[in-house]
């Protein structure tokens, strides 16, 4: 039985660990070749391990923060594997905090990774994705930015992740409205709470406040965001899915 992304290639961004590597797995399953990019050889390597031998991965150790690294990720992908038809831009830190006395490096790094990473590695992977999109065996092609809840709603403490997490969506949109007759389709994901690395980065009484926020709750994993994510790129030609909101059962803001 042929599966539904056969022939097709795929780039997954922040792919070490959490969404991204789970993302990747399932995209493989589907039977993309897929190129890995983050910062973190080690952990890429391993990944390709767990997709298993008998499917085409790529990895590629990089910071796309760097325009020129983001360019050299797409541009060794398509050398590599000929096309590019599905981009998940899933890099991202979050860092949370009042804003009054921040540390303004944390701001920074937020909107490097989570926003100009994210512009500079779909602007180098448009042209290839409108070309794929004109070409079997899809003639369709795919942008999934990873967002968040906090991407719809702006609260107390997170203000500028808030800010990096709504231009996603911003840009997204945005994107969506230039290319989509072209079946370049462009969606984003929203998770809300997902148990992965993500807090683990934010400093000590941080980590504190959000275990006492979400400490008692069931939080979602990386394969329910990955679902989401393979739902989206393998719906038909004719069906752009353009934004998906997932947050656990239990969350209610």
């Amino acid at each position: 039985m042929t599966r539904r992304l056969e022939g097709t290639v795929a780039l997954v961004t922040g792919a070490s660990s959490g969404i991204g590597e789970a993302t990747a797995v399932a995209l493989a399953a589907e039977g993309a070749t897929v190129a890995v990019a983050a910062r973190r050889r080690d952990r890429l390597e391993a990944l390709v391990e767990r997709i298993g031998n008998d499917a085409e991965v790529l990895v590629i150790e990089t910071d796309i923060t760097d325009e020129a690294s983001a360019q050299a990720m797409v541009d060794s992908t398509v050398r590599e594997f000929g096309r590019l038809d599905t981009l998940v831009n899933n890099a991202g830190v979050m860092l949370l905090g009042p804003i009054v006395d921040a540390p303004v490096e944390e701001w920074r790094r937020m909107i490097e990774l989570n926003v100009v990473s994210l512009l500079h590695a779909t602007h180098a992977a448009l042209p290839h994705l409108l070309r794929a999109a004109e070409t079997d065996p899809r003639r369709v092609a795919d942008v999934v930015n990873v967002s968040s809840v906090a991407g719809r709603v702006a609260r107390l403490g997170s203000g500028v992740y808030n800010t990096s997490k709504f231009g996603v969506v911003a840009f997204t949109e945005s994107l969506r409205q230039e290319v989509t007759r072209r079946h370049v389709r462009a969606s984003v994901i929203e998770p809300g709470a997902v148990m992965t690395e993500l807090a683990t980065h934010n400093r000590p009484e941080i980590i504190e406040t959000m275990r006492a926020n979400f400490g008692q709750m069931e939080m979602m994993r990386s394969e329910d965001i990955a679902e989401a994510i393979l739902f989206t790129i393998t719906r038909p030609r004719h069906v752009a899915v353009n934004e998906i909101l997932i947050r656990p059962t239990e969350q209610e803001r």
